[in-house]
């Protein structure tokens, strides 16, 4: 790529499902000398880096690490070290992300069951008592934060259901951590995985995961080898623990120094601060579009803060009007998937980017190109 091409970017507003905006804490640590993956140094910030994930996934699992790849990697991680041929697997869909899992999961043998939801309403949890009192599954899989509606799932509600029970409960919080409460311990979570560049503020290319004892149990009672070798979690974890590490991939050491950036101005704010500011902020970008006659299309108790669907309005062109916001008031919002495309708008306010000077910005867009 020429100079000329990184001359072009501006510090874009992102307020799309992600990325999110990047805090200077965290551009200046990507900046720092790059050093060798086994360096003592580095192994020291990997070490804290499974501390202050600790922290914020709220868990006392040993097996919490971030694995290196984007979101979606976390995701297979999770399926692959889990699932063998024909396992019976339950996935709540109801929105993209859960059709990713029912792929992913498809993909590797599993016996998929779905139970099924529309999209922009939240996973029942009675329709989900029926369905798991009719079979017993090996893994009962939810996503968290739906960033294809906007819809938050009852997560915490789902884990007490589950509680007891031999199923493995797997949860999608890529969208949620770090926006909102993610209790893993609490809400009996046995493998969860997220990404950094939605609530976390880092780039894209990390996916921290984390594996209850009953998971590891699982992953170790397996017949069969797992079946991705760069995700192998029983090869990964021997880099990821004690003194002497044993070399499986070279690991993104510069995008490792900014996911520790990145925890440490969560945990240097608070994290109950934090996921206040979400709240107070999606409470004001949601007042600031009711004022101009626009309306969310999600009900007011399942809405996420970090991720907002706004119902596209009656005769706008809404791919014409995200291109104009983009190219003439460098704010990126993203469009609708799947069966929302041409419906909705999905506004992120994730992380750095959850702040009222940031919404003002996008309102007066808005009202300009309205």
């Amino acid at each position: 790529m020429s100079s000329d091409h990184f001359s072009s970017l501006s510090q874009t507003l992102l307020m799309g499902p992600g990325p999110s905006c990047v805090p200077e804490q965290v551009y200046t640590a990507l900046s720092r000398p790059t050093i060798g993956h086994l360096d003592p140094r580095f192994i020291a910030i990997m070490d804290e880096i499974k501390e202050r994930l600790q922290t914020l996934m709220q868990t006392d699992n040993r097996l919490t690490i971030p694995v290196s790849g984007t979101g979606s990697a976390g995701m297979e991680t999770c399926f692959v070290n889990l699932i063998e041929k024909d396992d019976p697997v339950l996935i709540c869909k109801n929105g993209v992300f859960g059709m990713r899992m029912e792929d992913v999961a498809t993909r590797l043998g599993a016996a998929v069951d779905v139970v099924e939801f529309d999209w922009g309403t939240p996973v029942e949890v009675d329709a989900l008592r029926s369905k798991l009192a009719e079979k017993a599954y090996k893994i009962v899989a939810v996503v968290h934060a739906e960033t294809s509606t906007g819809v938050m799932n009852p997560v915490a509600e789902i884990g007490a259901l589950l509680k007891g029970c031999d199923s493995l409960y797997l949860v999608d919080c890529v969208t949620s951590l770090g926006g909102m409460e993610v209790n893993v311990d609490e809400w009996n979570i046995d493998a969860i995985y997220s990404g950094t560049q939605k609530c976390l503020s880092c780039p894209p290319g990390l996916a921290p995961i984390s594996f209850s004892a009953k998971a590891i149990e699982a992953l170790q009672a397996r017949q069969s080898k797992v079946p991705n070798w760069y995700l192998d979690l029983n090869m990964i974890v021997n880099y990821w623990q004690g003194q002497q590490r044993a070399y499986h991939h070279t690991a993104p050491i510069n995008m490792l120094y900014g996911l520790y950036a990145a925890l440490g101005v969560i945990l240097e704010e608070g994290m109950d601060q934090v996921f206040d500011r979400h709240r107070r902020v999606h409470e004001y970008l949601v007042a600031g579009l009711e004022e101009m006659g626009l309306s969310m299309a999600v009900a007011a108790e399942s809405r996420l803060p970090m991720l907002n669907a706004v119902a596209v309005p009656e005769g706008v062109d809404e791919a014409e009007l995200r291109r104009r916001l983009l190219q003439e008031h460098d704010i990126e919002i993203g469009a609708g998937l799947g069966v929302l495309a041409g419906k909705i708008w999905r506004v992120g306010l994730m992380g750095h980017t959850a702040r009222q000077e940031n919404v003002d910005r996008l309102l007066q867009g808005l009202k300009i190109l309205l």
